[in-house]
């Protein structure tokens, strides 16, 4: 996405890889929308912090990150033969996929990679690393471009969308997934109004998202998480369109940021159709039921404070909560597939207990990484 930066305007992706300095690049998201700063990591232990300190967050991205934190990795490797640099690799697989447990995203992104690594040599091994890592990046544009075209048809003139967290640009590569269908609708001259649920604690909605939709030059309102409800009973709402960070393939269940459970029930109740929005990386074919999926529980000082800039620019945490209290923080929750009207792929739109019938289809184009 083109970001206007220094009074200069130029075309971003979330998350790339430099080859000469072997590091992997990443926009500082916990900065944003007040400064836009582009970090680099120096080996695949910093490339992990980065997705666990959200840094870099939101399924694609560190899908892509974790690809290139395995390809940063085995590139470092300089020790000795195959068989030790399969248990470098091992290491550093492990280091990546504990980042942020939740998303299925850097799980299927490595285990593409893994996959392709058959070379005999050590050196041919390595670079057929960063080459599935940088194809699975050009695979998560593609997908997410796809889904795009697929979910415009559900934006009618003058549609209001409401969307929760952040599934944009920001979030995957390039182009994002929730956001995609809105993009291809702006292309296609449409105009719509998107509420931005604000998504606390960490408030990735009212930072992130709405940063993109002013960048993109969308109309849209910030909301609190709260008052969702109050716009669907006054008919102010048409469509809601979230992301995810895992759905299962088998029963169509859906992990998403914390929140999009009571947003399906409230659209559920008020008869609006509830959609997800994915590339084909974010399908978990292995677990059989909602209950299995880990579900990251963060530091409670994310609920118990919260980030901002003073008037004279500076970044400063503060506490909002009763000084002696605790506070509990999942950071995701799990929508059942009856409360989803529908889950946009990059092959089309299906019912979520359709997944698994189409799994042939879906899951052999997800394995092209």
């Amino acid at each position: 996405m083109k970001v206007t930066h220094q009074g200069k305007s130029r075309h971003y992706r979330t998350v790339w890889f430099d080859k000469a300095s072997n590091r992997v690049r990443l926009i500082e998201q916990r900065l944003l929308p007040h400064k836009f700063k582009v970090v680099s990591t120096a080996d695949y232990r910093e490339t992990a912090r980065a997705i666990t300190d959200m840094i870099v967050r939101g399924a694609g991205a560190i899908g892509a990150a974790a690809a290139y934190g395995l390809a940063q990795g085995a590139r470092a490797y300089r020790r000795g033969g195959l068989k030790a640099f399969e248990r470098h690799l091992a290491k550093v697989h492990h280091t990546l996929a504990e980042a942020r447990p939740t998303a299925v995203d850097p799980l299927n992104a490595m285990h593409g990679m893994l996959a392709q690594m058959t070379g005999d040599t050590v050196a041919e091994r390595q670079q057929q690393a960063l080459t599935a890592a940088e194809q699975f990046a050009e695979d998560d544009v593609a997908h997410c471009e796809a889904l795009g075209q697929h979910g415009e048809q559900l934006i009618h003139e003058g549609a209001r969308v409401l969307t929760h967290c952040n599934a944009g640009w920001l979030a995957f590569v390039d182009v994002g997934s929730a956001t995609a269908p809105m993009y291809a609708a702006q292309a296609n001259g449409k105009s719509f109004h998107v509420f931005c649920d604000e998504t606390r604690p960490r408030s990735q909605g009212a930072i992130l998202t709405a940063w993109e939709l002013a960048q993109q030059g969308i109309a849209h309102d910030i909301i609190a998480d709260n008052a969702a409800g109050h716009f669907m009973q006054l008919g102010e709402i048409d469509l809601v369109i979230t992301g995810s960070d895992r759905v299962l393939g088998r029963t169509g269940e859906v992990a998403n940021k914390i929140g999009t459970y009571t947003k399906a029930v409230l659209a559920k109740r008020h008869g609006i159709p509830f959609y997800v929005a994915i590339p084909l990386s974010t399908i978990d074919w292995e677990l059989e039921s909602g209950q299995a999926i880990p579900i990251e529980e963060r530091d409670e000082d994310e609920v118990l404070s919260a980030w901002g800039v003073t008037p004279s620019g500076r970044r400063q945490q503060m506490r909002l909560a009763n000084p002696s209290s605790n506070a509990r923080n999942p950071a995701f929750d799990v929508t059942p597939p009856e409360l989803i009207t529908g889950i946009i792929t990059p092959l089309g739109i299906f019912k979520p207990r359709q997944l698994w019938k189409h799994r042939a289809k879906l899951g052999q184009a997800a394995t092209i990484c």
